[in-house]
């Protein structure tokens, strides 16, 4: 099954170059190309470039669609992905979960992604992708890392000696020297951004903005949305759980608490409440709920939710493959989910979402405004558990489903 809409089709369709070498005719009457960062000239003659981000499931919802006008633009340059894991431990107990990572299952059906580093969650087979990616002498390297850029910016030197390297830069304050010095490595460099500097934009503006820098690519805003093809036998897989939770015909309703920083997460006891309450209301008396949970909190989750007695509630985690998640949320009536991948996903496969965010980062709320319900902390430093139930029912209340 495709889950597509206007926006898919569109995405497929706009006025990208997509005949080969057709950026070399006409690049000269282009005012984008003639200004970006890396030369039409070198992108002619290279045959792959490599992106260097350390991504998250939400940032590459939106970068997707930057990395599919690339190759619509450069179809001959194939793309490679290093993924770098931030949470790279010398702790073996640690490393199965991390190899599981739900995003290199997503980045495993991208066509227009030819090689993926995956296997960087330990200082060995860091080093050892290292020496891999140095073998590949690739000409153009792009660090995309938006934390630690000093870091990822003397990365990218170091895998490519001679290539041309771009990377992101923050101000550096006069007396570090150590910082200044690695910046001169790089070729060209894209601005860091904060919320401050792009206080109108959403992150996908920002993403597809950073393109347009680096390569002279326009993306258009309804290209920008998050597309997603779910295998069929997800979809399958997702119709068949429903069966064997005896949702039947009912509403089904899912709920995300779950966020990889403790700031952006709600507590499960609060998940409950909202579940009981939710069970007052005429509406969703009858309904089902699906709770996620991150498979390393399952054992917990479950002692805490056995003596609950809640009827129709089921624990869910996406144990196997990504689109696990995606085909179980395009099933759905409604969302609820604290800022992180589901809410973004959410607008992906078009079910009504209500997203749970805190003040920080107002670029991060999901994109699709008219299927979305936002509720935000009501202090800066609030963390997303200050939101409370009545706020949610609230929220429903106005809210057509």
């Amino acid at each position: 099954m495709k889950i597509s809409s206007d926006q898919t089709l569109k995405l497929d369709s706009w006025g990208g170059r997509t005949r080969p070498g057709a950026f070399e005719a006409d690049w000269l009457a282009d005012p984008l190309s003639r200004t970006a960062l890396v030369d039409r000239a070198l992108l002619a003659r290279a045959d792959k470039i490599l992106f260097i981000a350390h991504l998250a499931l939400g940032d590459f919802t939106y970068l997707q669609s930057c990395f599919a006008a690339f190759a619509r633009a450069f179809p001959h340059v194939k793309i490679h992905l290093w993924v770098d894991e931030r949470r790279r431990t010398n702790r073996a107990a640690d490393w199965p979960h991390l190899k599981k990572y739900a995003l290199y299952d997503w980045l495993a059906e991208c066509p227009y992604i030819a090689k993926v580093y995956n296997e960087t969650y330990s200082p060995a087979l860091y080093k050892a992708s290292l020496q891999e990616a140095q073998r590949h002498d690739y000409p153009i390297v792009v660090s995309l890392a938006v934390l630690d850029r000093h870091k990822y910016a003397s990365m990218a030197r170091k895998i490519s000696p001679h290539g041309f390297v771009v990377g992101q830069k923050k101000r550096v304050r006069p007396y570090d020297l150590p910082k200044h010095l690695i910046y001169r490595k790089l070729d060209a460099f894209i601005p860091a951004y904060n919320a401050a500097s792009h206080p109108d934009q959403h992150i996908s503006d920002i993403y597809a903005d950073w393109f347009t820098q680096l390569f002279g690519i326009t993306i258009p805003p309804v290209a920008r949305y998050p597309v997603l093809s779910i295998p069929e036998r997800w979809m399958d897989y997702a119709h068949d759980q429903f069966t064997a939770w005896g949702f039947g015909g009912a509403k089904a309703v899912f709920l995300n608490a779950y966020s990889k920083s403790v700031e952006r997460s709600w507590p499960l006891e609060r998940v409950i409440e909202l579940i009981r309450t939710m069970r007052q209301d005429a509406a969703w008396r009858d309904a089902g709920f699906i709770v996620n949970v991150v498979p390393e909190d399952l054992a917990r989750a479950r002692a805490l939710f056995a003596g609950q007695d809640l009827a129709r509630t089921h624990l869910f985690s996406a144990e196997d493959n990504f689109f696990q998640l995606p085909a179980i949320l395009s099933l759905c009536k409604l969302i609820v989910s604290v800022e992180t991948a589901v809410m973004h996903l959410a607008n992906a496969v078009h079910v009504p979402v209500i997203a749970l965010m805190r003040q920080k980062n107002p670029e991060w709320a999901p994109i699709d405004k008219r299927n979305s319900t936002v509720i935000t902390v009501a202090r800066r430093d609030d963390w997303v558990d200050r939101i409370g139930v009545d706020e949610v029912m609230a929220a429903l209340a106005r809210q057509t489903v």
